[in-house]
């Protein structure tokens, strides 16, 4: 009982596997990239909670400060 190996069959399923090979590399760069993306957002986000908590408290004085004036002028 021989084994033997059809070069056709064999061909083919090395050309598959070079064909994966390439979409695998092409994914490997993308998620590189999506990586950095990532790491700028991240950065991005850190650097702007300082300004999202002033832009709260600006906002929480003025919505006491329509408040305020709003009780005011409604009650007399």
């Amino acid at each position: 009982m021989a084994f033997e190996i059809d070069p056709v069959k064999y061909g083919v399923l090395w050309q598959k596997v070079e064909d994966y090979e390439k979409k695998f590399d092409s994914m490997e760069k993308k998620i590189d990239v999506m990586e950095a993306d990532i790491k700028k957002l991240v950065n991005m986000a850190e650097r702007s909670k300082g300004s999202l908590w002033a832009l709260m408290g600006v906002a929480s004085v003025g919505g006491g400060v329509i408040t305020y004036i709003t009780d005011f002028f409604v009650r007399k």
